[in-house]
């Protein structure tokens, strides 16, 4: 079950990525072209989301020991997925304005242009500042995982531990056992020779 779900991470690390760069490329385009780009990051925003399902679904199937761990990836993937709509949607405001300046004509004075320039700046170093906290997050994740597995392993060796105890102590009966069985032979032995 574990290996559909790193499947599933697989997809959605590839299509997340594509996401990423096709909407730092939408405010850069225009027309036809731009439009299409934006139908064509709609429908992969959709695949993600059916794809965190998929893993959500995945998940319920684990058994309860790892499902701390895929829980709080999962979360990591969801979170992401916000922050990429949420830059779709930016890119999308950025898009329209340029089509509304289009429509009205190139009537636009430069202290507007300047604003606009400020304002792509501004969305710009939000991305950048975006995609750094994306990146905490992440290796946050990571490290909780790590933490998460060394629990998973020390609870693992405890039990071996225990186990280790109980076998030998079954062992150890099983010898006094033998023993004792033996001497009974010896006995009952002796007894039919007299």
């Amino acid at each position: 079950m574990s290996s559909d779900f790193e499947a599933y991470e697989q997809d959605f690390g590839t299509i997340t990525a594509e996401v990423t760069n096709k909407i730092g490329r939408i405010p850069k385009l225009s027309g036809e072209e731009k439009t299409q780009l934006v139908l064509n990051v709609d429908k992969q925003l959709e695949e993600v989301r059916e794809l965190l399902e998929q893993m959500d679904l995945e998940v319920r199937e684990i058994p309860v020991q790892s499902r701390a761990m895929y829980n709080s990836r999962l979360k990591s993937y969801k979170q992401e997925v916000e922050k990429l709509e949420k830059d779709f949607k930016r890119s999308r405001i950025a898009y329209s304005d340029e089509v509304r300046n289009e429509l009205l004509g190139d009537d636009v004075s430069s202290s507007e242009n300047q604003l606009i320039k400020l304002r792509e700046e501004r969305a710009h170093l939000l991305d950048n500042t975006e995609r750094l906290e994306r990146s905490s997050r992440r290796l946050e994740a990571g490290y909780q995982i790590a933490v998460e597995t060394e629990q998973v392993g020390q609870e693992i060796l405890a039990n071996l531990h225990t186990d280790r105890e109980k076998i030998q102590r079954a062992r150890e009966r099983l010898r006094e056992t033998d023993a004792n069985l033996g001497k009974s032979s010896r006995i009952l032995t002796g007894m039919l020779r007299r």
